[in-house]
């Protein structure tokens, strides 16, 4: 578990769940000794929060009765924002989101009045979020350390396993990162190339802080400096499309920041798209979101890509 202060507020949300809980228990439940819960009994206590504790075999720790935290005021708009965020988190493809998203879920709820309680759950149960589904993890604790790093502004070493050179150790100032068509990407600076970087999150394991810190430069954007890298790599494999529609509604599909978007030339029947890709597999997922015909003009592996695509969703409807 984290620090000192997210386990006190663990020990508070346990007490406000259970009850009464023992020591023992909520020992186990942190990964902490009995005299450490004491301690945190007190700071829950010099925060004003009234704690029982009662002595025995039966005896234990427990809020005073009637004892609730403050409701949360949430306005209408701030409710629908938490709610999207949270759906939206459970398509992150991450192993360990689920249990934690729950967990956020039900504090929320816990102080969030009678209304807007059943507003969040209206929202949970009517509204679907879809994105892509990410690739496989090697390391699941890997946005973890990296996420805290960034902020702490701490260096770290992971082991990076690429498709030509296999795995290889790298250490890095973690910029940012940065979620994108299905896969999260680390921005940095690389120490062993000397120079700027991305890297998959799902090409890395063996992720650990480094003793060293860094500075980010002023006014970095790990989003826009991915964007541009993605547009500069050598990827495998060059795209040729025509769209069977327009300029409107093509725009309608293209994210703002993607680089497709600048790639649209006109033509008599419809929208030629060139670009790149480094996995046939995932540019047919995307090709079959579309909302409207398109014709591949090349390369052949991206035809048989898709036709595979479309044969294992026939079979789902067998």
């Amino acid at each position: 578990m984290s620090g000192p202060t997210t386990r006190v507020l663990t020990v508070l949300e346990l007490l406000q769940a259970h009850g009464q809980i023992g020591g023992a228990e909520l020992a186990e439940r942190l990964g902490v000794d009995r005299r450490t819960i004491r301690r945190y009994i007190t700071v829950l206590e010099d925060l004003g929060i009234p704690v029982m504790t009662e002595q025995g075999r039966y005896g234990g720790y427990r809020l005073v009765a009637g004892f609730k935290l403050p409701p949360m005021m949430f306005t209408e708009e701030e409710t629908l924002a938490v709610s999207l965020g949270l759906l939206a988190a459970r398509q992150l493809g991450l192993a360990d989101a689920a249990p934690a998203i729950a967990s956020v879920q039900a504090k929320l709820e816990r102080v969030m009045p009678t209304n807007l309680k059943r507003r969040v759950r209206g929202v949970s149960d009517t509204t679907r979020v879809i994105l892509p589904r990410g690739e496989p993890s090697l390391d699941d604790r890997a946005l973890q350390i990296l996420t805290v790093a960034s902020e702490a502004s701490r260096s770290v070493g992971f082991t990076y396993h690429s498709p030509q050179h296999g795995g290889m150790a790298r250490n890095v100032d973690p910029y940012g990162l940065v979620f994108r068509q299905g896969r999260w990407y680390l921005t940095g600076f690389c120490h062993l190339r000397q120079a700027m970087r991305s890297f998959r999150l799902d090409r890395i394991n063996d992720v650990h802080m480094l003793e060293g810190t860094f500075q980010r430069p002023p006014g970095f954007d790990a989003a826009e400096f991915l964007s541009e890298s993605l547009m500069s790599w050598g990827r495998t494999h060059e795209v040729s499309l025509l769209l069977h529609t327009d300029r409107k509604s093509a725009a309608a599909v293209f994210d703002v920041h993607s680089a497709c978007a600048d790639q649209l030339e006109r033509r008599d029947d419809g929208l030629l798209l060139t670009t790149q890709t480094d996995s046939f597999e995932w540019f047919a997922w995307w090709l079959a979101q579309l909302p409207f015909r398109f014709t591949i003009l090349k390369p052949d592996g991206l035809k048989d890509a898709l036709r595979e695509h479309a044969t294992r969703l026939l079979e789902c409807c067998e």
